[in-house]
């Protein structure tokens, strides 16, 4: 990937005599000595190539020069014994293709330099947040220090110039995510060969992650959703812990992660492997809005546009099944929207002023019913790249069409 070109995209938006200053982050601390796992900074991830804690990226634009300066930590032999190889100078030089890299007891002197000498007038941090009750991530609590310590250097959030870059993948991660659809492709075949009545939400949740890992990926993409019967109607169940019973469906939303890029896909089963005639009904509901999206995505259009069309399916479709009178209740039974952004987040970041569609959007494609009083809840969920001319269904061989599902896990019986 061209980290280069990618910075030099962020430094043509920043103001002249700016700074950005962004930060990896640090471990988050969960009771004694137990932290959680580790995880970059997306937007320090996607100017870097690097997914490691302690480190920080400064880019610094004055009428002199634009420069990047990359701050990582120094090897320290008898922490490396205990927590493994740091990333060396020569690495992260190759990796960023940012020549000047330096240790981090050198970046306080670097920073007073910077603003007492080189006038710099802007600084720039990550200042992302997503509700108001959310507690600051570690860039903002940087922000929030070099307001205190430079009063009268305006603070500027870079985030919504990173976000807009974001929303078109360039070819490196079209391949990245593809691989990772590849991925939860092999192990959603590998629980279809395990399922049947009796089984648990949650062993259906360990053979898709087992299967990831052995292919290589780095992990799930968000917490695995396995929600059988009842469960399935709940759109963010993860508690994964039912018997799945004879006739009832098992939704399963998940995805593998593959070098920082996320697969979403979901996929509804019978557990017997054969769905009843009502599960049948319902689900060819689904898969024809599915379908319908999938062939008119394309450049130009909004995320909102694609939800009228999955609308307008599941409406009628309601309206067949006897569920609803009018197509416009449709919300009784389908309450979110059919797409989002996808990339290095599940939920990748938008730019909230850039709502047509450009080549180079990865999107999903995710209508659904869920019907509490028949305990049927089935989604069907597709990633999607927009094209120059319409769109290509990157899940495209992942099974949907439910006489293949049951023949599959039919076969797979034999």
């Amino acid at each position: 990937m061209n980290f280069t070109e990618r910075r030099k995209q962020v430094f043509d938006k920043m103001d002249q005599d700016s700074a950005l200053l962004l930060f990896s982050g640090i471990e988050l601390h969960v009771s004694a000595d137990e932290y959680l796992p580790f995880e970059a900074n997306r937007n320090f991830f996607y100017l870097t190539g690097l997914r490691r804690d302690h480190m920080i990226l400064m880019m610094k634009k004055t009428a002199k020069e634009e420069k990047s300066i990359l701050f990582i930590e120094e090897a320290d032999l008898n922490q490396e014994r205990w927590f493994g190889r740091k990333v060396t100078v020569s690495e992260a030089q190759e990796i960023t293709g940012i020549d000047d890299v330096r240790f981090l007891d050198s970046f306080e002197g670097m920073v007073n330099r910077l603003m007492a000498r080189e006038d710099i007038g802007t600084l720039y941090f990550d200042c992302y947040r997503y509700q108001v009750e959310d507690l600051p991530d570690y860039n903002m609590v940087k922000a929030e220090e070099f307001a205190k310590k430079f009063p009268g250097r305006p603070i500027k959030n870079i985030a919504p110039v990173i976000a807009a870059l974001r929303m078109q993948k360039d070819e490196d991660e079209i391949a990245l995510v593809r691989q990772a659809i590849k991925i939860t492709d092999d192990a959603l075949k590998f629980v279809m060969k395990n399922l049947k009545p009796g089984c648990t939400e949650y062993q259906a949740q360990a053979d898709f992650e087992y299967k990831i890992f052995h292919e290589g990926a780095d992990g799930t993409a968000f917490p695995t959703i396995a929600g059988s019967g009842a469960n399935g109607t709940m759109l963010h169940y993860d508690t994964n812990r039912d018997v799945c019973e004879d006739e009832t469906l098992l939704l399963m939303d998940l995805g593998a992660k593959f070098q920082g890029y996320c697969a979403d896909i979901t996929r509804t089963y019978p557990v017997n492997g054969k769905y009843t005639d009502r599960q049948r009904q319902v689900y060819d509901v689904v898969l024809a809005a599915n379908r319908a999206v999938a062939k008119a995505a394309k450049p130009g259009m909004t995320l909102k546009e694609l939800d009228d069309i999955a609308k307008d399916v599941l409406g009628e479709g309601c309206v067949k099944l006897g569920l609803i009178e009018k197509k416009e209740d449709v919300g009784i039974y389908y309450m979110h929207g059919v797409s989002h952004h996808l990339g290095i987040d599940v939920h990748d970041v938008t730019a909230a002023w850039n709502d047509k569609l450009r080549p180079g959007a990865i999107i999903t494609d995710e209508p659904g019913l869920y019907i509490d009083e028949w305990e049927i809840g089935i989604r069907v969920e597709d990633d999607i790249l927009i094209t120059e001319d319409g769109c290509e269904v990157l899940s495209e061989n992942l099974m949907r069409d439910p006489d293949q599902i049951e023949a599959f896990m039919q076969e797979k019986e034999a």
